[in-house]
């Protein structure tokens, strides 16, 4: 549906491409900082016996560096970005689908925008957060591959959460309750976040993940 519809495909794309700049232009910046950084941890040694481990740590920099600057990019994005496009999206969907979009009576357009943002913030950041503790965790035991494993799995069932919630919180329902009814569909949410776990091919199919978890939540709840 999402390829169907020339508004949906659109407002993807802008998604997609938000994502992309951001990111892009957040790992330019970081990289840009890198040697300082660098020598700010280590000068360049002169001898050649250890140079080989100073090339190392450049290298392992540069890629820590460019993985959180993916990461910023993509916070920021969602709360500043998505969440407006995520949520767009979502109307036109169920609009499609059921006639009208449900939302609270007498609530101006404006709050309910604030509202989602305000839920998008610890919905985007806590799983983020806690996946990028567990990958540290998994640097420091000897339990790092069941640890990276229980880390992707987190990752993807919130992320599939982030679309799935969003008839729930456009419609103001309590977070407890949300949360609530996450824990009792995980299985469907991890097979929903699945395809989320591909390089470069999880942007795109996260830019049109609104649709298909808009599509799910009206199949099994719909009155």
């Amino acid at each position: 549906m999402g390829l169907k519809s020339p508004k949906l495909l659109l407002l993807g794309m802008i998604r997609f491409v938000v994502v992309i700049i951001i990111t892009i232009a957040s790992a330019g910046l970081v990289l840009t900082y890198h040697q300082t950084v660098l020598n700010f941890m280590w000068t360049r040694p002169e001898s050649n016996w250890i140079l080989w481990l100073w090339y190392l740590l450049s290298w392992l920099l540069s890629a820590l560096l460019v993985g959180l600057s993916a990461v910023l990019s993509y916070l920021i994005s969602q709360i500043l970005f998505s969440v407006l496009i995520m949520d767009l999206m979502s109307r036109i969907t169920e609009a499609s689908i059921t006639g009208k979009v449900q939302l609270p009576s007498n609530i101006p357009m404006w709050q309910q925008l604030l509202f989602l943002i305000k839920q998008e913030i610890p919905r985007a950041t806590v799983p983020v957060l806690l996946t990028m503790l567990l990958i540290i965790v998994s640097w420091l035991t000897p339990l790092g591959p069941v640890v990276t494993i229980l880390s992707s799995v987190i990752a993807i069932i919130f992320l599939a959460w982030d679309n799935t919630d969003l008839i729930p919180a456009r419609r103001l329902m309590p977070f407890g309750e949300r949360f609530r009814v996450l824990r009792r569909t995980l299985p469907f949410h991890l097979g929903f976040g699945l395809p989320f776990l591909i390089p470069f091919l999880n942007i795109l199919f996260l830019s049109f993940a609104p649709v298909g978890a808009t599509l799910y939540y009206i199949d099994r709840y719909q009155e």
